[in-house]
């Protein structure tokens, strides 16, 4: 009997000590359930990742994780399902982030993706269902894109792909970005697609998803008017318009653009 007694002290001590062990995974995963999102950056046409640079180092100093993504400027579906993958890829609630072009290709990505927490709106294009970037950065006065285009790139398939000619790169895209860093940036543009452009939008994710806007009132890319009446219409949650700000606001006001996305990344 007194061994009995001993086995179940035993038992009863070991079963003490154990609790504490059990409880740490929930402890240990308390931090992760408040984890700051996973910020996705888009870029748009006639830029890559690195146009985001400053934001991302913001971002990434304030302790978020960021993902440049690497846009593909076809088409709106394809480079959406590219985008859609690497949300799809990230464990937990994601920002997903569009500059110009980029802005339609977020609004298509978001579609059936639970994690993407907001959408942010840089300088960007958040069509309607049947809505073109092309339409819509002519229905309002002061673009001035077309007459800045190289002439047009053919493409094996029957396609064109456009360029902004170098020596007006400055003063069209980045007229706020020291011209010595716009005429690389203009080196290294991407061109984007003319099947992009006129592409009809689908069902657009920010009627679905918290939206944010964030734009320059120079832009001479997608013209002011336009980019005020589309954060409008997607009910933006907070829109800032950075007075005489170019079309890469990202670039020539990173503290401006990273401050807003963290304002999405942590609201309710």
């Amino acid at each position: 009997m007194k061994a009995i007694k001993n086995i179940a002290l035993a038992l009863s001590i070991i079963g003490t000590a154990a609790a504490p062990a059990i409880a740490a995974p929930a402890a240990a995963a308390a931090p992760a359930a408040s984890a700051k999102p996973t910020v996705v950056l888009v870029h748009g046409a006639f830029a890559d990742a690195t146009s985001w640079n400053g934001v991302a180092a913001k971002l990434r100093a304030d302790g978020y994780k960021v993902i440049g993504a690497a846009n593909p400027l076809r088409s709106v579906k394809g480079d959406a399902s590219t985008v859609a993958d690497i949300v799809h890829s990230v464990k937990g609630p994601v920002v997903l982030v569009g500059h110009s072009y980029g802005g339609a290709v977020i609004s298509a990505a978001a579609n059936g993706q639970p994690n993407v927490k907001s959408l942010v709106y840089v300088a960007a294009f958040a069509p309607e269902q049947g809505e073109t970037a092309l339409e819509l950065s002519g229905r309002y006065p002061g673009g001035t894109l077309g007459s800045a285009l190289a002439e047009p790139v053919a493409l094996a398939d029957g396609g064109k792909d456009f360029y902004i000619q170098q020596d007006k790169f400055h003063k069209q895209f980045a007229a706020d970005v020291p011209k010595a860093q716009a005429d690389l940036m203009a080196v290294a543009q991407r061109p984007i697609a003319e099947a992009a452009l006129t592409e009809a939008a689908g069902a657009p994710a920010w009627k679905n998803v918290p939206s944010y806007f964030v734009y320059g009132t120079a832009d001479k890319n997608i013209p002011a008017a336009a980019l005020a009446f589309m954060a409008e219409r997607a009910n933006s949650r907070k829109t800032v318009a950075i007075a005489g700000a170019s079309h890469v606001v990202m670039t020539s006001h990173p503290a401006e653009v990273a401050k807003l996305i963290e304002a999405a990344a942590q609201a309710n």
